[in-house]
């Protein structure tokens, strides 16, 4: 039986991994931190907010529970709302920017690729010179609401969405398509029963990251919704205070550790997803 040969590493190789374990590290530490001050009280978490919980300074799951109730919005609420328009604007965004791509892929002409680079142009627009008429223009429009919202999601999102289909798109076998229409399919048929399903690891991968940029934004939410009636749960971190204006940072860190618990399951297990569809959409960008 022959053996294995053992895998030789090159000393730039071991130092790269030793690079990388260490970035790793560092971009974990804030979110330990998160954790081990989520267990402890509120004085010590404001004396010494880097040292691991004692007798003393343990509190349990106390500060989840205090959370919960803290403040004068529900988390509940905010934890329903925050799933609205996570869930909703990602399923808007895909929809849309799917049948775009589509479009943009398959119909040759000037105002098909004036309308992918104007697409491209929107990704490199910072969002803070829009913001202020952009809160403006939601207002008239009455998009500040949960319900609503997901279309702002969606002209943000569209740019990046657009070319990940589109590069993954054009690698796909025209021959299909053509087939599909001789058998009698028309172009709405054609996509939702030939080309949706073979986009299938292009949308987990757009799914995926539009999810964690929705569920995480805080901005964009506080511009345009109305905080009087809607927040979103990152938005309820801001708003977690007491009388006087105190701060309870041990409540805090519970409710921050609880909204970004979702999001690290959902990146854990479809991470992989991403790697593929960022691939396969730079195939033919």
């Amino acid at each position: 039986m022959k053996k294995k040969e053992k895998t030789t590493y090159s000393f730039p190789s071991k130092i790269l991994t030793v690079f990388f374990i260490l970035l790793c590290l560092i971009w974990i530490m804030p979110i330990f931190e998160v954790l081990i001050n989520s267990f402890k009280e509120n004085a010590a978490v404001n004396t010494n907010a880097f040292a691991l919980p004692d007798k003393d300074s343990f509190v349990g799951f106390a500060n989840y529970i205090k959370g919960m109730t803290f403040g004068n919005y529900p988390f509940a609420k905010a934890l329903g709302f925050s799933f609205l328009i996570t869930i909703s604007s990602v399923v808007v965004i895909l929809l849309f920017t799917s049948m775009t791509a589509w479009y943009i892929a398959r119909v040759d002409s000037k105002f098909a690729r004036m309308f992918y680079y104007l697409c491209l142009f929107s990704m490199i627009v910072p969002f803070q010179m829009v913001m202020f008429t952009l809160s403006f223009t939601a207002d008239q429009l009455k998009l500040n609401t949960p319900y609503a919202i997901p279309i702002v999601y969606l002209g943000f999102g569209a740019g990046m969405a657009i070319f990940m289909f589109v590069g993954f798109i054009k690698g796909l076998p025209l021959e299909i398509e053509e087939a599909a229409a001789i058998d009698g399919c028309g172009p709405i048929r054609t996509y939702f029963r030939v080309v949706f399903p073979m986009l299938k690891p292009t949308l987990i991968s757009v799914g995926i990251l539009e999810t964690m940029w929705v569920w995480n934004d805080y901005l964009l939410p506080y511009l345009v919704l109305d905080r009087t009636k809607y927040m979103t749960i990152p938005i309820l971190v801001q708003y977690l205070k007491g009388s006087y204006g105190s701060v309870d940072l041990g409540a805090t860190m519970a409710v921050i550790m609880l909204s970004i618990i979702p999001i690290i399951i959902v990146y854990i297990f479809c991470q992989k997803h991403i790697i593929k569809g960022v691939a396969a959409g730079a195939v033919k960008g």
